[in-house]
Parts: C-alpha cells; structure tokens; sequence
C-alpha cells in the first residue's frame, strides 16, 4: 500500500545544526542527556552483542533438530532464555541445552507431544514456572507426519486426522496460550512452508494445515495489536534438513539450488536468522506477515 500523502516529512525532525556531523566524536557536557548519536551508538551495541533479548523469556515448540534447534541457539545467542519442547529425542534435546549453557545461555527442554492438547497447556504452565517472563512464542512444531506423499484420492481419513486436525488443533492451543500469557509488546512466531504460496500435488494435508496456521497467526495479529505484540510467519523454501533430504531423491535436491537466486539450499541457520530479528525491537511495525525466507526460490 502506498505511503499516504501529507504524513511523515512535515513530522520529521529538520536536518540542521542541532545534530552533530556524522564524523563527529565530540562528547557532550558532562552529565549531560546522551545524544542522539550517542544513544544510536549504544543500541547499535545492543544488536551487535547480541543483548537486545536479556533478560526476556521464550518457548519454542519442536526445538531438538534442524530449523527450531537453530531457532532456540540463535534466541539463546541473543540473551533470551529459552523452554523448547522436543517429542521422542531425548538425547538430541539434551544436546541443545548442553551447546547452549557452553556458549553462555540459558535452555530448558520440555517433552511434548502436539497431538496432546493437555501437553500443550502443560508446557506454557512449566515455562511460567521456569520463566520470569514469556515474550517470545515460536511455533515450529509438526505432529507426526504421514509417512509418504500422497494424492487427495488416496488420503484416508486417519490421515487427515494425523496432519490436519492434530497439527491445526496444536497451533491453536499454542497460540490461545501465547494470547492469554505473553506479556505486552512480545511476539508470536509460527514457522510455515513456501508450500502454502506454492503449492505442490500429493502434498496436500501438509499445506492445508500450515496454510490454517497461517491464518490462525493473522487472526492473532488481530487481536493482540492492541497490546503491542506482533504475529508474524516466516514461510522456509528448500531448507537442508534431515527432513528435507528424507523426502526428496537426489536428483531434486541436486536441481533446486539452481532454482534460487542464491544458487544454494537454505540452512536452518538462514531461517533462524530471520526469526531472531523478528524476536527483537526493530521488529516491532511488522506484524500479520508472511515472510518468505528462500533464497530468492520463486
């Protein structure tokens, strides 16, 4: 939508001698207000030290590999401390929050099965008990897949069952919990696919449920404005997971770095990125987005 007329440059500061040159280290009079340059200076510290999320609180849902174990390390990394839940793999689990106490964080595994809604509850209440406070929510968790692509022909109920219901079912109790206990200005984050834009055969339950989740995000983005919390999607491309490299031949995923401006496949990290800088501050004017982080896939 286009910028409207009459708005933002009558209400922008002048440029004039008020402000210091670029160049200039000049410090102000002592005891005096920091400067504007001065008070830039210390947020661009901020970000680059990765401090902008001390001190805040974060769950993230399915967290013990590939994209949402990138997802918990990059949040960690930035100073928030992290609950995450995993389903089966202990193990894996205990590795994340094990790299991440190494490198100076803080992460708590949680066991939750999706499918369950009184597992789901449960975990908000254990990360309230874990947490000082919950401001970051990032839903990344998929309840058990069907274990091959198949046609709508061939879908049977059980199916639909398994990825529709549990997962659109999952997201919603996610995000009624994160409305009921975030406190204000946090954010909402759920982890979708390119697949919902675009949109492949025999894979049809899958895209239906995220393509739900999707617009359950929105909805929340609706609702909870008022309070300042954003809700946001960042929908992956080819991302190289254990996942992706299951359920492709190799001859495709040999053809589809070709397809992206990028010449290469996404790495969780790529999509993790994304998340941390919408978990931040900076973020906080987009909300009810879809952010397509692919590489430039079409």
């Amino acid at each position: 939508m286009a910028e409207p007329t009459g708005t933002g440059a009558e209400e922008a500061e002048p440029m004039g001698a008020d402000f210091p040159d670029a160049g200039s280290t000049r410090p102000g009079p002592a005891g005096a207000e920091p400067t504007d340059v001065e008070a830039d200076a210390e947020l661009i510290g901020a970000v680059l030290t990765g401090a902008e999320l001390t001190g805040k609180g974060a769950i993230v849902t399915g967290g013990s590999r590939g994209i949402g174990r990138a997802i918990v390390e990059r949040l960690a990394l930035d100073g928030a401390e992290v609950v995450f839940t995993y389903r089966n793999d202990e193990a894996a689990a205990t590795e994340v929050v094990a790299k991440v106490a190494a490198a100076g964080g803080v992460a708590h595994a949680v066991r939750m099965d999706l499918v369950d809604a009184a597992q789901v509850r449960a975990l908000f209440a254990e990360a309230e008990r874990l947490l000082t406070r919950l401001d970051i929510v990032v839903h990344n968790a998929v309840a058990v897949q069907v274990s091959e692509r198949t046609t709508l022909a061939l879908t049977s109920d059980g199916d639909f069952d398994v990825m529709v219901t549990a997962n659109v079912h999952g997201a919603f109790v996610v995000l009624q919990e994160a409305s009921r206990r975030l406190r204000d200005g946090g954010r909402i984050i759920t982890i979708s696919t390119l697949n919902t834009q675009v949109p492949v055969a025999a894979n049809g339950l899958y895209q239906a449920a995220k393509g739900a989740i999707e617009l359950l995000t929105v909805t929340a983005s609706k609702e909870l404005g008022g309070r300042g919390i954003t809700a946001n999607i960042v929908s992956p491309g080819a991302t190289d997971t254990d996942l992706l490299r299951a359920s492709n031949p190799p001859e495709a995923l040999a053809a589809i770095p070709k397809m992206t401006a990028l010449g290469r496949l996404g790495t969780p990290d790529d999509i993790a990125n994304v998340v941390g800088f919408l978990a931040r501050s900076e973020a906080g004017w987009l909300t009810g987005q879809n952010i397509r982080a692919t590489g430039g896939l079409p």
